[in-house]
């Protein structure tokens, strides 16, 4: 089992580097932060650009792969995506992990445009994907979408992992699930929303098993968000609890979120490192 940790991009960065550096001091495998323009419960809340704060991150840090959690076609066109993918590749020395999925509701709408039913979004998701993937391994690409257009996408240098930056996807209906297998070095969930713990991990549940008929037997890295239901480093009992079943269900990494002072995600720096020191080396 491989663990990450998700940093909001709410800190000034004097504060923010600190946390940073400690994820990577305490063994993290990868760090993560939000790709969105607000988040549900903290529009009145400072936030700060993903690009920026991922740069900054890699600037501060050495071995820690950094992700967005997760990149959406809700206000990124992929060749612009292409460009500040190509710099945090290459500011990281390759250790950036693109997350992507087909984007929430909260930011969609933000800046204008039609609200999109479900069908439409996946649409748009798939055509998102195969463009952003065409652009990362081939430069001068031409592409006329529904959603999307490139004309003569210039995409040099390519990445620095190669053929291209790994693509970790968020997917829970049929066709998402698909387009994960094909064009995904791994899946994220955070699961349905849902009323209490165990009616959450029995979605999450269904949804692993629905990854499994896709796969077909394939390996495949999978990553579970734990904290949609309860807040997982609450206790180490929780944190043990959470991670125990997800690695029953074979997922291969698990991802909490850096505990803040108030409100969503509260928790105590304390609880995190006893989990860390106590807990983590024997759940790996």
């Amino acid at each position: 089992m491989r663990f990450g940790i998700t940093i909001l991009p709410e800190y000034r960065w004097k504060d923010a580097a600190r946390l940073w550096r400690r994820a990577e001091e305490l063994g993290f495998d990868h760090a993560w932060t939000y790709d969105h323009l607000t988040w549900s419960g903290l529009q009145d809340s400072p936030w700060y650009g993903t690009t920026p704060t991922l740069t900054a991150a890699a600037l501060v840090t050495t071995t820690i792969k950094l992700g967005t959690f997760v990149t959406s076609p809700n206000f990124r066109h992929p060749l612009a995506l292409t460009r500040d993918i190509l710099a945090l590749d290459d500011v990281s020395d390759g250790r950036f992990l693109c997350g992507v999925g087909s984007g929430g509701s909260l930011d969609a709408t933000i800046q204008g445009g039609p609200d999109l039913t479900p069908r439409q979004k996946v649409d748009r998701f798939e055509e998102f994907v195969v463009l952003l993937d065409k652009l990362l391994t081939t430069d001068g690409v031409d592409f006329q979408g529904e959603y999307f257009e490139t004309r003569n996408g210039r995409t040099l240098p390519g990445c620095v992992q190669q053929p291209r930056v790994p693509f970790i996807m968020a997917a829970n209906g049929p066709r998402s699930l698909r387009l994960a297998v094909k064009f995904g070095a791994g899946w994220v969930t955070t699961g349905p929303k849902s009323p209490d713990f165990e009616t959450w991990f029995a979605a999450v549940t269904d949804l692993s098993h629905r990854l499994d008929d896709v796969l077909e037997g394939r390996p495949f890295d999978r990553y579970l968000a734990l904290d949609s239901a309860r807040y997982s480093l609450s206790s180490p009992a929780a944190f043990e609890d959470v991670v125990s079943r997800a690695a029953a269900l074979g997922f291969t990494d698990v991802i909490t979120h850096w505990p803040r002072p108030e409100g969503v995600y509260a928790g105590s720096e304390d609880t995190l490192e006893k989990i860390v020191t106590d807990l983590i080396p024997r759940l790996r």
